[in-house]
């Protein structure tokens, strides 16, 4: 008598059981074993010419939460009829509920499926049911929809390619319902071969197998007298999906850690700033185009926030309206309260940055914050709305340009990418101002990372800093479509689960 592993062994039993031929998932099913096993037991008679394996891509069919519930109670417009030949042929729509145990929900649904198979009709008048004459009495034949539910509920799942016509039609009403779920996969069908047939049918002795070397087999020593199973580590296993952070916030994490490492400390901020810290704390016009509501989101409610202590409000006045001590000639406007108590969503970190400065005077100073800003963006393959801005500040004494662009090849460098340059720019809080630029290999072109310079007396001299201060700001998504191979912002937000799953959790 042959002698099969009980895995094997099991494995086609339950293949003979279910005539021959069936997938691993079916198998699954009916023996209790796990994917995992009954993948080592296929590739085993496969080898010892006892089943065929083949690999389709196939649609898998089976019962939800409601399908399996129904498949076990009938569906509710039989339960419906059955309540209506009880109660002699007619009831009120609002007693199924209550007599049946349906949830508000399902009842239309119920009494819709009821009228299209003409099982019954509604009287609108009376807010009743009326059974049709062909089934006051009798029960209407099984139509092919409860057909499939109890197939369904038997075999576990099934594979919708297989189905006939009529019962096509049939998964496609319990689509529509939604009673079943669907799946393409690519599917393993085993089918038992001539000689596994004839194997079951003679008779199979089990071989018993430990699978695990366990600490009493060792003393006891017994380990000598079993026979230990052999495993094929090349044998392919189950597809797992384990739950793992999202490969953006492995992004910001990484970005975190590098900052942390060279011994800069976070800093966080709200959401909703006044515009004084988001721009006129920065020395940006109140007539700045970016103030602008298609490039700002303002708050309709509440409008207006409070401003920070009368000194530091007038001083920044004063700057934009004349340049005060600064040496500058300002904006030469007369500078509003009001239009700085406006709320907005905050275009960038650095409004945390310089509000973090006014209570923090002395060096040496190193804080980054990785948070969220918004701009009013329309929404394509390289900008949205919403987004990450990585920030930073230096404060120092004899701190200089160079000293930025050493820091920053650094974070980035950490990031793999060591073709940096710094490209000479504007922006109206900085100079010095640059911008850092990164060769990417792929599009075969120079992409900015993010701008940079040293802050201007008209920054510095309303919140009391009398040292240089080293400020970049830049978004993250940009980095990570650079780190993850992407081409398209909206991928980061889509929360599309196969590029989720397939990203890898360590880059």
């Amino acid at each position: 008598m042959a002698k099969l592993r009980e895995q094997e062994f099991k494995t086609l039993l339950t293949l003979k059981k279910l005539g021959s031929k069936a997938l691993t998932e079916q198998i699954v099913g009916e023996s209790g074993l796990s994917h995992a096993a009954v993948m080592r037991a296929a590739l085993a008679l496969k080898e010892k010419n006892l089943l065929k394996m083949r690999q389709e891509k196939k649609t898998l069919v089976k019962l939800n939460k409601e399908g399996r519930l129904y498949a076990q109670k009938s569906l509710p417009e039989r339960r419906i009829l059955d309540l209506l030949q009880a109660k002699g042929g007619e009831i009120s729509i609002a007693e199924i509920s209550k007599a049946l145990k349906l949830s508000q929900e399902a009842v239309p649904l119920a009494l819709g499926w009821l009228v299209q198979k003409k099982w019954a009709k509604i009287n609108k008048e009376k807010n009743t049911i009326i059974v049709t004459k062909n089934f006051l009495t009798r029960k209407p034949p099984e139509g092919d929809d409860e057909k499939l539910l109890k197939i369904l509920a038997e075999k576990k799942s099934i594979i919708a390619e297989k189905l006939d016509k009529r019962f096509q039609q049939a998964l496609a009403s319990l689509k529509r319902r939604k009673l079943v779920e669907t799946k393409e996969r690519s599917l393993f069908e085993l089918e038992l071969t001539k000689k596994g047939l004839q194997l079951v049918l003679k008779g199979v002795e089990v071989e018993k197998e430990v699978s695990q070397l366990t600490p009493k087999l060792i003393i006891t020593k017994k380990w000598r007298k079993v026979k230990l199973r052999r495993f094929d580590v090349t044998a392919p296993g189950p597809v797992v999906y384990p739950g793992k952070i999202h490969p953006l916030q492995q992004i910001i994490q990484r970005a975190r850690e590098i900052f942390l490492e060279m011994g800069f400390t976070e800093i966080r901020g709200p959401l909703v700033e006044t515009a004084f810290w988001n721009f006129d704390a920065l020395f940006q016009p109140q007539d700045h185009p970016a103030r602008e509501m298609m490039d700002t989101f303002y708050l309709a409610s509440p409008k207006r926030g409070k401003l920070p202590s009368k000194k530091l409000v007038n001083a920044v006045a004063r700057v934009h309206e004349n340049g005060w001590i600064t040496g500058s000639k300002g904006w030469r406007y007369k500078w509003s309260a009001e239009e700085a108590r406006r709320l907005v969503l905050r275009t960038h970190t650095t409004a945390e940055t310089i509000k973090y400065l006014s209570e923090h005077k002395k060096p040496p100073i190193k804080v980054f914050s990785v948070d969220r800003v918004y701009r009013n963006e329309q929404v394509t393959y390289k900008h949205i709305p919403e987004f990450h801005q990585i920030e930073g500040i230096v404060v120092g004494e004899n701190v200089t340009l160079r000293d930025l662009m050493g820091t920053l090849k650094t974070f980035y460098a950490k990031f793999g990418l060591k073709k940096v340059e710094f490209w000479s720019c504007y922006f109206p809080y900085t100079e010095p101002s640059a911008q850092a630029m990164v060769y990417h290999p792929k599009l075969k072109r120079w992409i900015e990372l993010c701008g940079m310079g040293i802050f201007r007396p008209e920054v510095l001299e309303p919140v009391g800093i009398k040292c240089p201060v080293l400020a970049w700001g830049g978004g993250l998504e940009r980095l990570a479509m650079i780190d993850l191979g992407l081409e398209d912002i909206r991928l980061l937000y889509g929360n599309r689960l196969d590029w989720i799953r397939r990203t890898p959790v360590c880059q």
